[in-house]
């Protein structure tokens, strides 16, 4: 083979033109003829899940050719052939090309037989596509009527001609629409008559309006119900089985694994490209996930910021030592900023644990009557051991007034301590497992909060840092795994601070219900060890504070 032809830059297996489309994935009008859509085993498990969800609202950001279009035909079959009284309705479809809503139309044609036993005719005709400057052309259309008297159209995607309608509206590849942001809101006004929207694509870059409207949802600021499905998750739940059946091949897993590392490999080096297309990663989400000069704008002056470190013979040190050393160190530091707390005001705990290397930060947030989380107070544990953690966590907890809610990282060693917070405070703790999904529903939320100035931090330039640590990694927000930096005291950094603030934040998000929680006056008996934020002897009904190391620290922790 001539060796320019291998460094020819090789084209994508799933080009966007359907004449190009792989002869496994054919068009709507050439499914076989004994192809039933509600067979056992014909939809895949994501279809399922969309089909499932009866939202109004509803995306899917998706990798490419994963058969969710293929569903919301099914679903648009059923709907347009089904009685008013039984949720029948008019199905309008809005692809980016016209080839796209032969497709769709072809396959609603092929489930009204399967499903309804109604054989369709697809009506081509011409329709009325006005123009932004009040002229018209007339531009192919298809439609699919139904017995029922509804119908599935498939439509131009020019928002002057989606209002007005009325129905569920399917905008396929939004993110490579022309106008999608205004087609959203034109689809908009539909829902007033009890209209429905659903939204399918595949990404087009971090800053198109598609991705947009996904971090507005996950950060609940729109009703949409966000459905995630990459290419990979497509495969496991048995695509590859249904291009064999397409083809009538027998399936195996060898072969499954080197089609989908065929079409991974056609993108040859473009791994951005990759991600974006198959894995549901818009391109360009790399790199910091906030700027400096958002982080500062929401961090303000004189919030305690406090740390002690301890050295690692400390560990080893007595029980009575650690506690006793624990305890001077909260009365003397963290007493007065806890008594200048609103008492009216309801908070919020976060905490990040480490036992050694990283910091631990606890991060206490006041919600405020207009629903800003500001930042009350910091702490931060260097090397510090978990009984005393525990401790300290306890002393602040003790003494925040309106404790609502906290969450805790239970990852790793962190069980620990978010299993004896739980333990203490009940249902006010929510142990957290960082996961994907926990930072692709979570983060988001938490960096829409400094666009619009509903989160305060302690302006200290190791804060600053640590936010500036979240990165898009993956399509997610996360300090990125490994990465380090130094921070004013010279010790490494894992963007703790960030992480025990986007916790408190994630608390404040929670349900709760309201108590009159306030710790124990000092001299109340004690039958649980546990039940001293310092421990104590065993022993049922004690006195803790009249042995003689209570009586050493009288006047201390309770």
């Amino acid at each position: 083979m001539d060796a320019a032809a291998n460094l020819a830059p090789k084209k994508p297996i799933l080009s966007r033109d359907p004449s190009e489309l792989p002869e496994t994935l054919n068009l709507g009008t050439d499914l076989p003829d004994d192809l039933d859509p509600l067979a056992d085993g014909i939809l895949m498990e994501h279809q399922k899940t969309w089909l499932e969800d009866k939202s109004d609202l509803k995306i899917a950001e998706k990798g490419r050719r994963t058969g969710i279009t293929f569903a919301e035909a099914l679903d648009s079959a059923i709907t347009a052939a089904s009685k008013k009284s039984a949720g029948g309705d008019n199905v309008f479809y809005v692809g980016d090309t016209k080839e796209k809503g032969r497709e769709f139309i072809g396959y609603v044609a092929h489930f009204a037989k399967a499903v309804a036993g109604e054989l369709i005719e697809i009506d081509e005709y011409l329709f009325e596509d006005k123009q932004p400057d009040g002229t018209t052309k007339h531009i192919t259309a298809y439609r699919a009527r139904f017995n029922s008297g509804f119908r599935v159209e498939a439509l131009s995607s020019n928002p002057a001609n989606i209002r007005g309608l009325q129905g569920i509206v399917v905008i396929d590849e939004a993110a490579f629409h022309k106008d999608v942001r205004e087609v959203i809101d034109a689809v908009n006004a539909m829902l007033i008559w009890g209209g429905k929207v659903r939204i399918i694509s595949t990404h087009n870059g971090v800053l198109n309006p598609f991705n947009e409207l996904i971090r507005e949802a996950r950060a609940k600021k729109t009703p949409y119900e966000v459905h995630h499905i990459p290419f990979g998750d497509a495969v496991k739940n048995g695509l590859y089985r249904r291009v064999c059946l397409m083809r009538g091949k027998d399936w195996s897993q060898e072969d499954q694994d080197a089609w989908e590392a065929q079409i991974r490999g056609s993108y040859g080096s473009r791994t951005a490209a990759m991600k974006q297309e198959l894995d549901a990663i818009p391109a360009e989400a790399e790199g910091a996930a906030l700027t400096r000069v958002q982080i500062e704008a929401c961090t303000k002056q004189g919030i305690p910021f406090h740390r002690w470190i301890q050295p690692d013979e400390f560990k080893n040190a007595s029980d009575e030592i650690r506690k006793a050393e624990a305890l001077a160190w909260c009365e003397k530091h963290l007493k007065p900023a806890l008594e200048k707390l609103n008492q009216n005001g309801k908070h919020v705990m976060g905490e990040d644990f480490a036992r050694s290397g990283d910091a631990t930060d606890i991060v206490i947030q006041e919600v405020t009557e207009t629903l800003v989380r500001e930042t009350k107070l910091l702490v931060e544990l260097r090397n510090i051991p978990f009984d005393q953690q525990r401790d300290i966590l306890f002393y602040i907890c003790d003494r925040v007034p309106n404790f609502i809610k906290g969450a805790l990282d239970k990852t790793g060693n962190g069980a620990y301590l978010a299993e004896k917070a739980t333990q203490r405070y009940g249902e006010r703790i929510v142990e957290v497992a960082f996961s994907r999904e926990w930072y692709s529903r979570e983060m988001p939320p938490y960096i829409e909060a400094f666009g619009d100035k509903t989160i305060v931090l302690c302006a200290h330039a190791d804060v600053v840092q640590d936010h500036q640590s979240l990165q898009f990694v993956d399509g997610i927000i996360k300090v990125p795994d490994g990465f380090r930096m130094k921070g004013s005291d010279g010790l490494d950094r894992h963007g703790d601070s960030a992480v025990a603030s986007a916790l408190a934040f994630f608390a404040s998000r929670q349900d709760y219900f309201e108590t009159d929680y306030r710790g124990l006056p000092r001299g109340q008996e004690y039958d649980n060890p546990e039940d001293h934020a310092l421990g104590q002897p065993e022993g049922s009904g004690r006195n803790w504070w009249d042995t003689p190391l209570g009586a050493d620290l009288k006047g201390g922790i309770l």
